[in-house]
């Protein structure tokens, strides 16, 4: 039985996983939390794919300035990182089923440059909405919230995930199955690139 929530408070994430995205298609309204401090190895500015050689993390470098605010972090040009992270995806995914329909919407992300992690962020999350086919009701809170009873900011995470009875992994095809198994919650590129516009149907 799939659970529909009203009101659900997110983290901002960069190509944030299939968890994250489920919960913005069967939330009546969510908010993203623009006013906490930055947490690194976070979804914030991470996501994981699938290689030949198992589960990568691709990780956008930030400045850490004054204010610690997500809605104040910048984007370093540190490392040629779009470079890598653009030709990590070609590697990980070149040979799925969806890749070459997709990478005319994706590669624009690693084209541009934003200053902001949480616009980079948010033009992402507008962009895969798109391409989904699932249109959120989304807005940037206005203060910090202390408190919510549908509060996924720090239980969707990639090192300490909290138990969400609401989200299951269900199986889809991936690249690499026959060599590492299923391998479950990736970023919602995985999805994508591997099952297309009916990777609404795992959400």
């Amino acid at each position: 039985m799939i659970c529909f929530m009203q009101n659900i408070l997110l983290s901002t994430t960069y190509f944030g996983p299939v968890q994250w995205y489920q919960k913005l298609y069967r939330a009546e309204h969510v908010e993203i939390e623009q006013w906490e401090s930055f947490q690194k190895q976070t979804y914030r500015n991470r996501c994981l794919i699938a290689t030949t050689q198992g589960v990568q993390a691709l990780t956008v470098p930030i400045v850490r300035g004054e204010s610690p605010l997500i809605k104040d972090i910048r984007i370093s040009d540190h490392g040629n990182w779009r470079h890598l992270h653009w030709n990590a995806l070609q590697s990980a995914y070149g040979d799925s089923p969806f890749f070459d329909y997709f990478q005319d919407d994706i590669k624009p992300f690693f084209e541009k440059k934003w200053e902001y992690l949480l616009d980079f962020n948010e033009a992402i999350r507008i962009k895969m909405c798109e391409l989904i086919d699932i249109c959120p009701h989304v807005s940037l809170t206005t203060e910090y919230s202390h408190s919510s009873t549908n509060d996924f900011r720090e239980g969707i995470n990639p090192k300490h995930p909290a138990e969400d009875p609401d989200f299951v992994a269900k199986p889809y095809y991936q690249v690499y199955q026959q060599k590492h198994g299923f391998l479950p919650n990736l970023s919602i590129l995985d999805l994508l690139f591997n099952m297309g516009r009916e990777g609404i149907f795992y959400l």
